[in-house]
């Protein structure tokens, strides 16, 4: 059951992730890059440069004290703090006199579905801060492009590497999205094929409404928010940089429309699957239909035959029962050759 943060006073961790807290520290200007690594927040404190970016990755959210001695010292308001260790929180980005707020969701694959990781950013004028429900690489390719000072950047400030590290995630929406969209699409091609024939397995079709439905409710949220900040007088955006923002908010875009793509491709799967079922019992019910229609005028003749009146003509006959027979196959013959010319068989 959710609890009101506005009447808790103590940090309190809401997830499922067991990752113990430990915190990652890269201070770098045009010249040098420092990294520092280590459970304790003591060392990073005093490794905090005001003259030069500070990218600090905290891993794991289970020591709820080390988290909020972090966000005090960089002033971050309590409701944020609750934010951050709320992992059921939804996605969102809001902005602050002092800094700006962003909470994503990560998807990461597994098998054939999603497991969900939390991740809230704050970026402040010389800082950034990414918390991270769990272990991951993800960022790892960001961290290595500060040490080649890829594109220049650590003569850049830290919104440009807010910047970098949305285009990280929006690049990683767009490859899940993209391959979801091809899946579909062959997965619609193949039930074309079957179409008439047996195909009664829906769970595969459940299985992508249910990612569908996962990354919309991660991803559209941030379409109109991500616009606003970029239309706002933020001063912890710089002119120079917004370029960069607003190529992240085109990979946005693009995801959105992908998944309006995979929308329409999933309603086409199940229209499909329901006519492929009602195909398939049509042919059921026609070939049982066409089986009783061999059989109503061989019915027919043994009725009569079976009747028990004394007089019939038919009963002193020698050929008699031969012709029967041979009368039934000849009628069943020609029903056989009528169908098949008609086409119904």
């Amino acid at each position: 059951m959710p609890r009101n943060n506005l009447i808790e006073e103590k940090l309190q961790y809401f997830g499922q992730s067991e990752t113990p807290t430990h915190l990652h520290l890269c201070t770098y200007d045009t010249e040098t890059v420092k990294d520092l690594a280590t459970h304790e927040t003591a060392p990073i404190l005093e490794q905090l440069k005001n003259d030069k970016n500070n990218w600090l990755q905290i891993h794991g959210l289970q020591d709820t004290a080390a988290i909020q001695c972090i966000c005090k010292h960089f002033d971050i308001d309590f409701l944020i703090m609750q934010d951050i260790l709320n992992a059921r929180h939804l996605t969102k980005i809001e902005q602050h006199d002092d800094y700006n707020v962003i909470i994503l969701k990560l998807l990461v694959p597994q098998q054939k579905e999603f497991s969900t990781q939390h991740i809230a950013i704050i970026q402040g004028a010389n800082y950034v801060l990414t918390f991270i429900e769990k272990e991951t690489t993800f960022f790892n390719d960001v961290n290595a492009a500060i040490h080649k000072n890829t594109l220049k950047i650590r003569s850049r400030n830290s919104d440009f590497l807010l910047s970098v590290i949305l285009n990280s995630v929006m690049s990683h929406y767009m490859s899940l999205v993209s391959k979801m969209e091809d899946e579909l699409e062959d997965m619609e091609e193949q039930l074309l094929d079957w179409l008439g024939n047996n195909y009664s397995d829906m769970s595969d079709i459940q299985m992508y409404r249910r990612n569908y439905r996962q990354i919309k409710k991660t991803v559209v949220p941030l379409k109109e928010q991500i616009s606003a900040l970029l239309r706002s007088d933020n001063p912890l955006i710089q002119e120079d940089n917004r370029p960069f923002f607003n190529d992240v908010n085109d990979h946005l875009h693009f995801v959105v429309q992908s998944l309006d793509s995979c929308r329409d491709i999933l309603s086409a799967l199940v229209d499909l699957y329901l006519s492929n079922n009602d195909l398939r019992m049509n042919n059921i019910m026609k070939q049982l239909t066409i089986v009783s229609t061999f059989f109503i005028p061989l019915t027919f003749f043994a009725g009569i035959w079976g009747m028990n009146f004394k007089i019939m003509p038919e009963l002193d006959w020698r050929y008699g029962y031969a012709g029967a027979w041979l009368l039934m196959v000849l009628i069943a013959i020609v029903v056989y050759i009528y169908f098949k010319r008609k086409r119904w068989y």
